[in-house]
C-alpha cells in the first residue's frame, strides 16, 4: 500500500501526529500566557487602588501633594530596590512557585490598607503590595517568555497588557465601590488575591514541569554583541524608561487633580477620565510587542516615545474634552514602548532574562515614584498645569533610540 507524500518528503501519516502535537503544545502554551495575564491584572487592580484612592486620603489626612506622592514613592521604591535583585537570584535558582507567595504579599497589604489608620499605616501597607509586585514581576515575565514559541514580543505584550487593564479598572472600582463605601470596602478586593493564588500555583506547576525538561540543542541564540555597545545600550534604555515613566507617572497620579482644579470635574468624573487613560494605556502596550516583534524592537522604541511628543506638548492648552482625547493618543502611542524596551534588553543579554525584567520593572516603579514624590513637590509649589507644561519635552529624549544597535530577533 502506498502512502502519500508531501513536498517535503514526509508521509502525510507521520506529518499528521506532528501537526496536532505541535497544536497542542502551541494551545498549552497560550493557555499559560492568558493565565498568567489575567494573574497580572488582577495582581495591578489590587495595586493600583491605592492611587486610585488619593484623593480620599487627602481629604481624610489633610494631605499635601508631597506626602501624596511619598506614597507611590514608597510603594514603587520597595519593588524597584527588590525587583532587580529578585530576578537576579532567581536567574541562578530558579523559584517558580513564588508566583503565589507575591500574591500573598499583596493580599495583606490591601487588609492594612482597609483597616489601617493613620499616615504611618498607610506606608506600611503600600510597601507590603510593593514587595508583592517586587516577587511577582521578574518571574511572571520569565514564565511570558517561557511560553512565548519564541514571539517574544507578544508574549511580553500580552503579560503586560493584563497589567495594564488591572491599572485601568483600580480607579473605576474606586469609584464605584471605595468611594462610596469607604476605606474598609477594600477588603473585598483580597478574594481577587485567593483567585490570583489558585490561577498562579497552576501556573507555576507548568513552570516546573517544564524547567525539569531537557533543553533542546537546537535553540537559535542571539549574536553576542561587544560588552561595550550592551552597557550602553542598557545605560540608554534606561533613560528612554526615565522619560517614558516621569510623563506617565504625571497623569497616573495627578490627571484626576489636574480635572477637578482646571475643569471642576468631581472625584467620580475624573475616575472615569483616568480609566479612560489607563486603557489607552492597555491597548498600547498590547500593540507594542506584536509590533516589534514584525518590524524590529528599535523601530517600535523610536516612534513609541519620539511620536507622543506633539501630544504631550499640546495637553496644558486644551479644553476638557480634548483633553480626554489627546491623553487616549498619548497613552497609546507612549505606553506601546515598554514591551518592546524589555523585550529589546533581554536579546542584549540573553541568559538574564528575570534580571533584566526586574531591572526593568524596577526601573519603571522607582523612577515612576520618584517622579511621583518630584512633581507632587513641583505641583505644591506652582501648579499642576505647570507640571504638564514642564513634562510635555521629556519623550524628546527619545532621539537617544538613534545611538542603539539594530538588532533583528529570530524566532525559536
Amino acid at each position: 500500500m502506498s502512502v502519500a507524500q508531501d513536498s517535503s518528503g514526509l508521509t502525510l501519516e507521520a506529518a499528521a501526529p506532528a501537526q496536532v502535537s505541535r497544536r497542542v503544545a502551541e494551545s498549552a502554551t497560550l493557555s499559560i500566557l492568558v493565565a498568567i495575564s489575567v494573574s497580572h491584572m488582577l495582581n495591578d487592580m489590587m495595586q493600583a487602588l491605592a492611587p486610585a484612592l488619593y484623593p480620599v486620603f487627602r481629604q481624610q489626612l489633610g494631605l499635601t501633594f508631597f506626602e501624596t506622592g511619598l506614597i507611590t514613592f514608597t510603594f514603587q521604591m520597595m519593588a524597584s530596590l527588590l525587583q532587580p535583585l529578585i530576578g537576579l537570584y532567581t536567574d541562578r535558582r530558579p523559584q517558580p512557585y513564588s508566583l503565589p507567595v507575591a500574591m500573598l504579599f499583596t493580599a495583606c497589604g490591601l487588609t492594612l490598607l482597609a483597616f489601617g489608620r493613620g499616615y504611618p499605616l498607610l506606608l506600611v501597607s503600600v510597601a507590603l503590595i510593593g514587595v508583592g509586585s517586587a516577587i511577582f514581576h521578574p518571574e511572571a515575565s520569565r514564565v511570558a517568555r517561557a511560553a512565548s514559541g519564541g514571539r517574544h514580543g507578544f508574549a511580553q505584550s500580552l503579560f503586560q497588557v493584563g497589567g495594564n487593564f488591572g491599572q485601568s479598572l483600580g480607579p473605576l472600582m474606586a469609584a464605584f465601590i471605595v468611594v462610596p463605601f469607604g476605606q474598609t470596602s477594600v477588603v473585598w478586593f483580597t478574594a481577587l488575591a485567593l483567585i490570583g493564588i489558585a490561577i498562579l500555583t497552576r501556573v507555576s506547576q507548568w513552570h516546573a514541569a517544564r524547567r525539569a525538561k531537557p533543553r533542546s540543542a537546537a535553540a537559535t541564540t542571539l549574536p553576542t554583541l561587544p560588552r561595550k555597545v550592551v552597557v550602553r545600550s542598557i545605560a540608554i534604555l534606561v533613560v528612554l524608561v526615565f522619560s517614558k515613566v516621569f510623563y506617565l507617572s504625571s497623569l497616573s497620579s495627578y490627571y484626576t487633580f489636574y480635572l477637578i482644579q482646571t475643569f471642576h470635574a468631581s472625584v467620580q468624573d475624573s475616575q472615569v477620565y483616568l480609566f479612560i487613560f489607563l486603557g489607552a494605556v492597555a491597548a498600547g502596550t498590547f500593540a507594542g510587542g506584536p509590533l516589534g516583534d514584525r518590524f524590529g524592537r528599535k523601530f517600535v522604541i523610536w516612534g513609541s516615545i519620539v511620536g507622543v511628543l506633539p501630544f504631550t506638548l499640546l495637553l496644558p492648552h486644551l479644553n476638557l474634552f480634548w483633553t480626554a482625547v489627546d491623553t487616549v493618543a498619548i497613552g497609546l502611542i507612549l505606553a506601546s514602548a515598554f514591551s518592546a524596551i524589555v523585550v529589546y534588553a533581554q536579546e542584549l543579554m540573553p541568559g538574564n532574562v528575570g534580571a533584566v525584567a526586574g531591572l526593568f520593572f524596577g526601573l519603571s516603579f522607582g523612577m515612576g515614584g520618584i517622579g511621583a514624590a518630584l512633581l507632587g513637590e513641583l505641583a505644591d509649589l506652582t501648579s499642576i498645569t505647570y507640571v504638564y507644561k514642564v513634562c510635555a519635552f521629556l519623550p524628546a529624549i527619545g532621539l537617544l533610540t538613534y545611538f542603539l544597535p539594530n538588532i533583528r530577533s529570530r524566532r525559536l
